[in-house]
């Protein structure tokens, strides 16, 4: 059982919360939570001092749950700011807990604050409004289904491979296809493109495939050095979406 006698002692003291929750081997939350509670129900060191804890339960929880109630956090409000730039979870906590403290309630820790903040994602299959800046991206990959066209002299159908660039911020995009899905075909489509764009974004983003990207793991990311060396002519940047995550 809680020594709630011994916390009010201690807090007399002036002894602060971390080295009481310490001294008798409790969290500093529940240190804290008898702390509030004896403020709200007005019951003094001096009162306490000739009462049995089971009393000091009775006095400070009447609902007999006697534990700590923490502040849900509104995950919604989160997961909005989280579509800032430069917006991190701990600093968002470190927003949550200030207002906790404000507000004389109890803030959960980093790390069950970060767990809550995933089940919400998961059960409210959220997904973030990623906020883009206007010239700074081109995403390319080749399009999933290839088209087609006719030989007029034999027709026969000739499978015709599809470019597709675009830029997030307006959705502009610019598509060619080509007879082979090769090196050659895939360094002169980004040319192309930029042709039709008339300029060059600050990063590239393409899908992990072969014509360009060799390698792409943790720890290391290794282009196709023909692919690096145009993004050197051209002064921009390769980066690759993550492996096996469709949505990016």
């Amino acid at each position: 059982m809680t020594n709630y006698k011994e916390i009010l002692r201690l807090q007399n003291l002036g002894i602060n919360n971390s080295q009481i929750a310490a001294a008798l081997g409790c969290s500093r939350t529940t240190v804290i939570t008898v702390q509030r509670r004896a403020v709200e129900t007005g019951l003094t060191h001096q009162k306490a001092s000739s009462m049995t804890n089971k009393d000091i339960s009775k006095t400070l929880f009447p609902d007999g749950s006697g534990k700590s109630i923490f502040k849900m956090p509104d995950y919604n409000y989160i997961h909005r700011e989280m579509g800032k730039r430069g917006m991190t979870l701990q600093l968002l906590w470190f927003e949550y807990c200030d207002a906790c403290t404000e507000a004389g309630e109890i803030p959960y820790q980093l790390t069950q604050f970060k767990k809550y903040y995933r089940e919400h994602l998961s059960q409210t299959k959220a997904t973030m409004h990623i906020t883009r800046r206007p010239g700074e991206i081109m995403e390319v990959d080749w399009a999933g289904q290839t088209a087609s066209i006719t030989d007029t002299d034999t027709g026969e159908a000739i499978p015709a491979f599809v470019f597709v660039a675009s830029l997030p911020y307006s959705g502009y995009s610019y598509v060619e296809a080509f007879l082979l899905q090769n090196q050659e075909s895939w360094i002169t489509a980004h040319v192309n493109a930029y042709n039709y764009f008339g300029g060059v974004t600050r990063i590239i983003v393409p899908d992990n495939l072969k014509t360009g990207i060799e390698k792409v793991s943790k720890s290391e990311t290794i282009i196709n050095r023909s692919y690096q060396e145009m993004s050197q002519h051209y002064d921009t940047v390769v980066i690759p979406a993550r492996v096996k995550t469709p949505r990016d």
